[in-house]
């Protein structure tokens, strides 16, 4: 059983249904809907992505899912925000409009981390760039309530997910208020959404209002108080001092009288567990869970008071276990966002319906010969899990997907390879792909559903891997072998970000993974060196990474190939003082690393690493005014001079970067780096030696970028 039975003692219905009969598309235009036959849509998806009908792309599943159950969806794909007119397309939605902004958050699709506007965006046609607006969430939602008065307005994709409460933003470096009442939408639905758009379809279809569904699981909504018959806490009665009792969790083991080793809880399997000592505080008074809501500090006071921001995104952090999460509220003006528990995780049967629906697996005909680049990207490759438990404080997956691990069965992602293989034009047997947010988590899970539901740890892995954590890469390895043995099929290739820590538990998997699935090259992302920025990252040490290149080098020798490592590391990092980047720098110079692309840090909404950024305060440790044992500050290089020397650092090798590293090395007193010996990280200022070459040779002013005025 995968770790997705592990669910808490509700147990809602199964979403999966026999499928109602299917449209090969579904319509982008009043002329396909009518030649359907149908006189009205009940439920319109506006989404800030072009229309591919693909299980990668959120519209396509959350349309097929609702199609499944016998509704009739319509998609208005990039449409002209400019007025509400592009939203009456379709005419008016008998049930509800759901609003996406797409696969990406519309800041990050658009902006670089430097706040540059990108030229091309890779979920519009031929990659054109300007198709959606800003924060498309609030446009589009503010739009959708213009078309036509009355109807609900359901919000959701990861856009919404990470605005879900008052958060960071980065653009406007500015606090700003959830985007539930900025979009005046009548629901956020947060996460995966197929549970909660499903209850919310047959509900309305039903009769009920939409102000009655308020409190489904994954969903957010505005209210004016707490009903009756709730309970409310003060959220610094659960995270500072003052009355609380010191109780263990299931992880911590004590001594009885008799000195033997016990479990602090009276279940006997969890006594039996292997489990580490993490000592954890909960609220002291006794209340239903299910009935006690959390009151967090309201907007109005995080958004001017960094170390109330830094505390409500802990506890945030904490509420996020659909085991053991309770519901939370934060006032906004005159009114509270209501933010109730995550959604229950997909069983293992429900993430097969979900990805066996009736995808024709291509962009919607309407898009003629134009090329999607995002598709192209994915067509070929298969997403066999969700969810990661990695906890990484500067990724948001966690915060969207959960870290409860979704897998599907084996016979499901063989039925989709074959898929692919009978359906896309030209496919050349190439499977570009079998992985998710993580490569190598597929089936791994929790060995207790007592410590899972339980747990409040934001991370499986770190400090060390939990020794609760089942680690077994058999699944995987015999997924692999058997992808790679189906008729059609000559290489499967493994492109998703790898979990280096874990894969080292398992030279097996770590063997057929170099042996079969490596195209001559690997990308593994170690983020960085040193200690200081891999714990706020939530990393593991360097250690791990040069263990998994030992394995590595040693299966790719031994199946006779050349194969290399491409590391990718962050630059600027909460917690990174330039001391860090210059010793990470002197790692990939003696380890014959020159990264070509590299990666500056950048804040996305309610990532913990975001709140490091914004606050200087560590969230992964108790907040309090006084910086002291128990309170971390956190340095971060927020200015643009700092951010360019970080990432100079990682392009040491690049003339360009030399009299920028010249003067940062000189300040640092590290002088002796400078020359022309084989120690030194930049040459002296005479003429430079080529980094490839090592000979000697001018650079011309034409190869260093100059500043010119105005925007380019």
């Amino acid at each position: 059983m995968t770790r997705s039975a592990s669910m808490p003692a509700e147990n809602p219905a199964t979403i999966c249904t026999p499928p109602a009969k299917a449209v090969p598309q579904l319509p982008m235009s009043r002329s396909e809907v009518d030649a359907l036959g149908w006189d009205e849509c009940d439920i319109i998806i506006v989404t800030g992505d072009a229309y591919v009908d693909h299980p990668s792309f959120g519209m396509a599943v959350i349309g097929r899912v609702l199609e499944a159950h016998g509704y009739r969806v319509g998609i208005i794909a990039q449409p002209d925000w400019h007025s509400a007119e592009a939203f009456r397309a379709l005419g008016r939605p008998r049930l509800f409009y759901g609003v996406t902004a797409g696969n990406m958050d519309s800041m990050v699709n658009r902006y670089t981390s430097e706040r540059r506007i990108r030229s091309d965006d890779a979920y519009s046609p031929d990659g054109a760039a300007g198709l959606r607006p800003d924060r498309a969430v609030t446009v589009y939602a503010q739009r959708c309530r213009e078309a036509f008065k009355g109807v609900p307005v359901i919000i959701g994709s990861i856009e919404a997910s990470l605005r879900r409460i008052a958060h960071y933003d980065y653009w406007s470096d500015t606090v700003r208020r959830s985007v539930l009442p900025d979009s005046k939408a009548d629901m956020l639905v947060y996460g995966n959404a197929e549970r909660q758009i499903i209850e919310i379809a047959h509900r309305l279809d039903a009769g009920e209002a939409i102000s009655e569904l308020g409190f489904m699981r994954g969903t957010a909504v505005m209210r004016r108080e707490v009903p009756a018959g709730w309970s409310e806490i003060a959220s610094t009665e659960v995270d500072t001092p003052g009355e609380l009792i010191q109780y263990t969790d299931p992880y911590a083991m004590q001594e009885d009288k008799q000195g033997k080793i016990c479990s602090s809880s009276a279940d006997a399997a969890v006594a039996k567990a292997d489990v580490q000592v993490q000592p954890i505080r909960i609220f002291s008074r006794r209340l239903d869970a299910a009935h006690t809501v959390i009151r967090m500090p309201s907007y109005e006071a995080v958004k001017d008071d960094p170390v109330l921001y830094a505390h409500a995104s802990r506890l945030m952090h904490l509420e996020t276990n659909p085991g053991n999460a309770r519901a939370l509220v934060q006032r906004h003006g005159e009114r509270d966002v209501w933010l109730n528990p995550p959604p229950i995780p997909l069983t293992t049967a429900e993430m097969d319906w979900v990805f066996g629906l009736p995808y024709s697996r291509r962009p919607h005909d309407s898009y003629g010969s134009a090329k999607l680049p995002a598709y192209e990207m994915i067509k070929t490759s298969v997403n066999i899990m969700r969810g990661c438990f990695g906890g990484c404080t500067f990724c948001s997956i966690t915060e969207h997907e959960g870290r409860i691990i979704q897998s599907r069965s084996e016979d499901s992602i063989v039925r989709e390879i074959e898929a692919i293989r009978d359906k896309t034009p030209g496919f050349a047997g190439v499977i570009s792909d079998l992985g998710g947010p993580t490569a190598n988590m597929y089936r791994l899970a929790c060995k207790s559903r007592e410590i899972e539901a339980s747990c409040r740890l934001p991370s499986c892995v770190f400090p060390d891997i939990c020794r609760n954590l089942n680690t077994d890469h058999a699944p995987l390895i015999h997924l692999y072998r058997r992808a790679r043995a189906l008729p059609g099929i000559r290489k499967v290739f493994i492109a998703s970000g790898l979990r280096y820590d874990l894969a080292v538990r398992s030279p097996e998997y770590v063997e057929e993974l170099v042996t079969h699935h490596v195209g001559g090259y690997l990308k593994i992302a170690p983020e960085h060196t040193e200690d200081g920025p891999l714990n706020k990252m939530m990393k593991p040490g360097v250690g791990s990474f040069e263990a998994f290149r030992k394995l590595f080098d040693k299966f790719s020798q031994k199946a006779g190939k050349k194969q290399y490592l491409i590391p990718y590391f962050i630059a600027a990092h909460p917690g990174t003082t330039d001391e860090d980047m210059l010793n990470l720098a002197l790692w990939l110079k003696h380890n014959h690393f020159k990264p070509d692309q590299v990666q500056a840090f950048l804040p996305s909404p309610m990532a913990t690493a975001s709140a490091m950024y914004h606050t200087g305060r560590n969230p992964l440790r108790a907040i309090s005014r006084r910086i002291g044992p128990k309170s971390e500050s956190v340095f971060t290089p927020r200015r643009k001079k700092q951010r360019d020397l970080h990432k100079a650092f990682l392009r040491y090798h690049d003339p360009a970067n030399w009299p920028l590293l010249r003067d940062a090395l000189k300040s640092m007193g590290r002088s002796d780096l400078i020359g022309p010996g084989p120690e030194c990280l930049v040459p002296d200022g005479g003429r430079p030696v080529h980094p490839l070459h090592g000979k000697r040779e001018a650079v011309s002013r034409s190869r260093i970028p100059r500043r010119r005025g105005g925007r380019k």
